[in-house]
């Protein structure tokens, strides 16, 4: 599928998120590191804490009201108001005693107002595909996800030391064009709206969701990608700490390469293989049944987590990394386009920010292995993920694919 073969929808959609992620991928990763400078590590950890729980509960109304609403409009006012958080921070930085309060109060409003907007940018994207293309479309997607993220953390670790001022600046202008293009460019696609049943807006929306969790087949793929994806969120958690702990050090030259370094190595090479061979292995993928995809990716990328997780040579650490990431490129635009293709018309938007919960939830366990791997060697550990990788697996082959199984032999007539 070539570029201006997608609708235009797809082309806004993927042109503002690659800006949009580059933005937040640029200040993001520094937020702990600001906030412990400037008041104390205690204090960044609390805080930073709240902001995870606020993001999440605001993500579930977002879905809400991206339903109920046209996906246009929520765009329009989320994005307008994130940029004045953006110009906020800039102008709390300027004064020699910068103003901590204020910053922060921007800081927790701009994850209010994304989270707001995040589930109107995901149902977007199914609102104008159908299931013949969504597969290629997702791969995009990924694509453009990875390389946005790249170049967002490379432009906050060139500015952020010595011109945070200048990269707050920058970010308001680029977030500041955001709801520009929203409103030239961006239609509103006829799609069934959400019908408000209770006049009880707190009882309509937990309503909403119910009927989400009643979802079995869907809730498995939520559950199964939270298991999934906990091995690859381990990279920077268990897998780092470990690395910078044991990792056996070797030298190119006068360069030695210890821990840290090493995990630098594994994210760079995670990164470049992305945006490198993900359309290749696409088109490759696209001649198989979509389950043998599935299943053939969710293998090699088990066996390239599960072998790093233990690993302690940096040529095993290379190679199962390429494997798992390669694993991560076969399976990854199936089940997307798949989980897409389950979703109702009428709650798009809330389906979509209940699937947020897979990576909230492997956020969790991510973090909790730091804690596991205090007590159990990393060949256990590697055990440990691997029966994570397992369960995930299982639940969402049988989330995506055994359901249209039972309801095809069901739809067969009985022959006499």
């Amino acid at each position: 599928m070539k570029w201006k073969d997608y609708p235009q929808n797809i082309k806004v959609r993927l042109i503002t998120s690659f800006f949009n992620r580059a933005v937040a991928s640029a200040v993001m990763p520094f937020m702990a590191l600001f906030f412990a400078q400037e008041m104390s590590k205690v204090w960044a950890g609390s805080f930073l804490i709240i902001t995870v729980f606020i993001g999440f509960l605001v993500n579930m109304i977002g879905g809400y009201i991206s339903d109920r609403f046209p996906r246009k409009r929520v765009l329009v006012m989320t994005s307008s108001l994130s940029a004045v958080m953006f110009l906020l921070m800039a102008i709390s930085l300027l004064p020699d005693e910068k103003w901590i309060r204020l910053f922060a109060l921007a800081y927790v409003m701009f994850i209010v107002t994304s989270s707001l907007g995040r589930p109107a940018m995901h149902a977007i994207i199914i609102d104008s595909t159908t299931p013949e293309n969504r597969k290629a479309i997702y791969a995009i997607d990924y694509w453009m996800i990875n390389l946005s993220m790249a170049i967002g953390a490379a432009l906050g670790g060139l500015l952020y030391l010595n011109h945070q001022i200048e990269l707050f600046i920058l970010l308001t202008v680029t977030a500041a064009s955001l709801p520009i293009a929203y409103q030239i460019w961006l239609k509103d696609e006829r799609v069934q709206s959400l019908k408000k049943q209770h006049q009880n807006v707190v009882i309509d929306l937990l309503q909403n969701y119910k009927v989400a969790f009643q979802d079995r087949p869907f809730v498995k793929v939520v559950i199964g990608s939270m298991f999934i994806f906990s091995a690859e969120f381990s990279l920077n958690s268990y897998i780092g700490v470990r690395l910078a702990e044991s990792f056996d050090s070797f030298t190119i030259g006068d360069f030695e390469v210890a821990g840290v370094r090493m995990l630098s190595l594994l994210n760079i090479q995670n990164m470049l293989l992305v945006v490198c061979m993900t359309f290749m292995v696409n088109k490759f993928t696209d001649r198989f049944s979509k389950q043998h995809v599935l299943l053939t990716g969710l293998l090699l990328y088990s066996i390239g987590y599960v072998t790093i997780t233990s690993a302690n040579s940096w040529y095993l650490l290379l190679l199962f990394n390429f494997i798992g990431t390669i694993g991560e490129l076969v399976y990854s635009p199936v089940r997307n386009a798949e989980m897409a293709n389950m979703i109702p018309e009428d709650k798009r938007g809330s389906y979509s920010a209940f699937s947020n919960v897979s990576f909230s939830g492997a956020d969790l366990l991510a973090r909790s292995t730091i804690i596991i791997g205090a007590f159990l060697i990393p060949t256990m550990m590697s055990v440990y993920i691997g029966v994570l990788l397992m369960i995930g697996t299982l639940l969402v082959y049988t989330g995506l694919f055994v359901r249209k199984s039972k309801k095809e032999q069901v739809a067969e007539p009985e022959i006499v």
